[in-house]
């Protein structure tokens, strides 16, 4: 007899997304939420540490940069969609085999080419691996240098680059094509930043010396693309699941095809979710030992003020049941999500700051009064944290501009 197939609701998916984004504010550590979540985005370097503040109870800056920057514990990388990530330094040999490494001949080439096309080099592959030599001839044994420093002492850097065509087309210098290269292949590694934990320029460091494992040793052990994909795929499913074919393929920015064979892999089942409020059932999965339905986590409504690009926004490709009709408001034209307001696994509005660092919201629907309190309290405490330090997100919409009074 076939067994029917688990649907999972609307309200099944958002009190998931609550207990297992830990968007009760109660989580363990620091690398709890960034393993459970797979990763932290780190595009705009204030979304890492906001994602933490809405999830790990006690947080601040100052444990944070312990855990990065002194037991190293955490390793930024480019993962996922070419996106930034923090993860857990065990974790990011998965990231790097099924996201990476994949792109690292097409990049190589890339500056190849353009160092032969524009006379630098004969040899532009040639050109490259002494261009890393030069560096880490400069990094190793030295303390964590900024690209601005590096670049004086390195002549490959100073060399400028046409790189682009057409609008797009324009002279860069060298320096960021091969520091980004140097880190892509695992040679060095972004440490400490310049300025505060709002700043995206990075010192770099020999990845080796950085991690203390041995000169020349592969920093994570070897496994093959298609092993590590279905490893994460397992881990998505567990933290982000239940999910459609499209929702995982976007995540990792994997062929349908690669999705399916690690959802073989990992004898994924087939269920149905609903993908917005009132809409049709579609095909989805979820792991087989994962079909139960979830508890509330707490009996007050879960309120949480997450920044932009959080994992709890940008885990899908399709958000409809996290956002109902108010995509349009809160993301811009490019897919990235701004700073919002999630009560229940349910976006109500959006929150910014304003002169002074105040956070404020804004509430796109009617919420009960406690509701609407339990919000102005985490806002509140926010502003109290933040101490006026004032984010400015790297992806505004004009809603969150015009809330800001900028």
């Amino acid at each position: 007899m076939t067994m029917p197939v688990r649907h999972f609701d609307i309200a099944e998916r958002r009190r998931r997304l609550v207990a297992r984004h830990h968007l009760t504010g109660t989580a363990r550590s620091i690398t709890d939420v960034a393993e459970g979540l797979v990763g932290l985005h780190s595009s705009d370097p204030a979304t890492v540490v906001l994602s933490l503040y809405s999830r790990v109870g006690g947080f601040t800056v100052a444990r944070f940069e312990h855990e990065m920057y002194e037991q190293r514990s955490l390793i930024r990388m480019l993962g996922m969609r070419r996106t930034m990530f923090v993860v857990p330094l065990d974790l990011g040999g998965l990231v790097d085999a099924a996201a990476t490494r994949s792109l690292v001949v097409r990049e190589r080439q890339r500056v190849a080419r353009a160092a032969e096309a524009q006379g630098i080099a004969t040899d532009g592959e040639r050109w490259i691996d002494d261009a890393y030599d030069a560096v880490l001839a400069v990094l190793r044994g030295a303390e964590p240098m900024a690209a601005r420093d590096v670049t004086p002492l390195v002549p490959h850097l100073q060399m400028r680059l046409r790189w682009g065509t057409g609008a797009y087309a324009a002279e860069i210098g060298a320096a960021s094509r091969v520091l980004f290269l140097l880190a892509i292949e695992n040679h060095t590694t972004r440490a400490r930043p310049l300025g505060s934990w709002l700043s995206s320029q990075y010192r770099w460091a020999p990845f080796d010396e950085w991690f203390g494992i041995a000169s020349g040793q592969h920093p994570w052990p070897p496994i093959e693309p298609s092993e590590a994909r279905r490893l994460l795929v397992a881990r998505w499913l567990r933290t982000y699941g239940p999910g459609t074919l499209a929702d995982i393929a976007w995540w990792g920015k994997w062929t349908r095809g690669e999705v399916r064979a690690a959802l073989a892999g990992i004898a994924a089942v087939p269920v149905t979710v609903e993908p917005a409020p009132g809409a049709e059932p579609v095909a989805g999965f979820a792991l087989a030992d994962d079909l139960d339905d979830t508890a509330n986590p707490a009996d007050d409504p879960a309120v949480a003020l997450v920044p932009g690009l959080d994992p709890a926004l940008m885990g899908w490709k399709e958000r409809d049941w996290i956002l109902g009709a108010h995509g349009a408001a809160l993301f811009d034209r490019n897919g990235n999500s701004g700073p919002m307001v999630l009560v229940d696994g349910a976006a109500v509005g959006p929150w910014t700051q304003r002169a002074g660092g105040l956070v404020v919201w804004k509430a796109l629907e009617s919420l009960d009064g406690p509701v609407a309190a339990l919000v102005d309290e985490a806002a509140h405490r926010l502003s109290e944290w933040m101490d006026g330090v004032r984010v400015t997100p790297r992806f505004a919409n004009p809603l969150e501009r015009a809330l800001a009074g900028d």
